[in-house]
């Protein structure tokens, strides 16, 4: 095992060629990614065993052949403990690879949890104001408006999907109109591309979250 080694886990299927380049390419070519996804021992037939039910929360993510795939909190824990053992034999320090909340996933190595550093980012720029949230499913906003625990920030969102054709600038856009002081691209499906049309749409700083996850994951490394 390397002393750089990074792990990232998804909670679709790996790799994510979408993503994981970006990640690369902040961490450096010394620095070893390692992969694994929660649907990594799922095929297409078998994805319905995921779905989420009525009173479930909802996440979404990319799976190996392009599309996108709809699953239910509950029923992704298990196999995402699953993956994580795996890659703390692996690894020095995971990514989690997505901006929703997992705190019951149990491990001895360091896991990094977007949401959790948006959140430190945030405050740290803005203590209070308007928060502008763009996010992929509309299902998925009373959970993800529920993470952002800051009582000095108002959240504004619009929901705008990273996996097929959606309208960001709009989003973005009208986000800026209702006034947000900045935007969080609230999914790590979105990429610099969206990141670059939310700001030239809107004006505002945007906070993409595998940037931030990234960053954080160097900075652990170079605390070895």
């Amino acid at each position: 095992m390397g002393k750089g080694n990074v792990g990232v886990l998804t909670i679709g299927q790996a790799p994510r060629t979408d993503v994981t380049p970006s990640i690369q390419r902040i961490l450096g070519s010394e620095t070893e990614i390692v992969e694994k996804g929660a649907l990594d021992r799922l095929d297409v037939d078998s994805f319905h065993t995921v779905a989420p039910d009525a009173s479930d929360i909802t996440y979404i993510s990319r799976v190996r052949n392009g599309g996108s795939v709809k699953m239910g909190k509950s029923k992704l824990l298990p196999l995402l403990q699953e993956e994580r053992d795996m890659l703390e034999e692996q690894t020095e320090v995971i990514i989690m690879l997505c901006t929703g909340d997992f705190p019951t996933l149990q491990g001895t190595k360091p896991i990094i949890y977007p949401d959790v550093e948006l959140n430190q980012a945030v405050h740290k720029v803005m203590p209070s104001g308007n928060l502008g949230l763009i996010i992929p499913l509309e299902e998925q906003r009373d959970s993800l408006i529920e993470k952002w625990n800051h009582p000095e920030i108002k959240k504004l969102v619009e929901v705008a999907s990273p996996y097929e054709k959606s309208n960001i600038e709009g989003a973005a856009r009208a986000l800026k109109n209702r006034g947000a002081d900045l935007i969080v691209l609230d999914c790590m499906g979105y990429n610099e591309e969206h990141e670059k049309r939310a700001v030239n749409a809107s004006g505002l700083k945007v906070f993409l979250p595998r940037k931030v996850a990234a960053y954080a994951a160097k900075a652990h490394l170079n605390r070895l």
